[in-house]
């Protein structure tokens, strides 16, 4: 093992959940998507990935999506280098299309408190979509600050700071193929 893969390694504490359970669930979610979605003939679904993390989950669900779909990507931040959000949401990069009469699906790695994602679906809903759903692959419900429920869920979580899968510290470990519990050590 390379040094780089030791450190990243060495810094989580417990896996939550591994390779063969993340593509179960993602399989899963994939099959729940396209059950209600098809009955519906749509003749395309808008899939907008929130940057940066959602990119890796994104990927492998929309592979197993049966449906007429785009992509497209928003970039909305409320984290800087913390571990907690800061409460000021910040539109990084926004969509490249109109989303007005089509359905949108907005995928996300985590919901936490639901500032953030309640600003984004807020902004798109100014935007007239014909319908606008939620998928995330984590939800932390003990932390929610908002009415907010995703229309998919992955897993639900408990309240400790997660990486891998995508999701980051500082911009590492999204490299990491499972989830795991970032040690309190490694960001404080």
């Amino acid at each position: 093992m390379n040094p780089w893969a030791k450190h990243l390694e060495e810094n989580i504490g417990e896996v939550l959940f591994d390779e063969a359970t993340i593509a179960k669930r993602v399989q899963e979610m994939a099959q729940q998507i396209n059950a209600d979605y098809q009955p519906l003939n749509i003749e395309e679904l808008v899939v907008i990935g929130v940057l940066r993390g959602s990119v890796v989950f994104m990927s492998d669900l929309i592979r197993q999506l049966q449906l007429p779909l785009t992509i497209d990507f928003i970039a909305i931040s409320s984290y800087a280098k913390g571990t907690r959000t800061s409460g000021t949401v910040r539109i990084l990069k926004d969509i490249s299309e109109s989303i007005t009469d089509k359905h949108v699906l907005i995928i996300e790695d985590i919901v936490d408190t639901g500032l953030t994602l309640q600003c984004l679906t807020d902004l798109l809903q100014a935007r007239r979509p014909k319908s606008l759903r939620l998928c995330t692959l984590l939800d932390k419900p003990s932390r929610r600050m908002v009415d907010l429920t995703p229309d998919y869920r992955g897993f639900e979580i408990p309240d400790d700071f997660v990486v891998g899968y995508g999701l980051d510290y500082a911009g590492h470990y999204r490299q990491v193929p499972y989830i795991g519990v970032l040690k309190p050590e490694a960001y404080q």
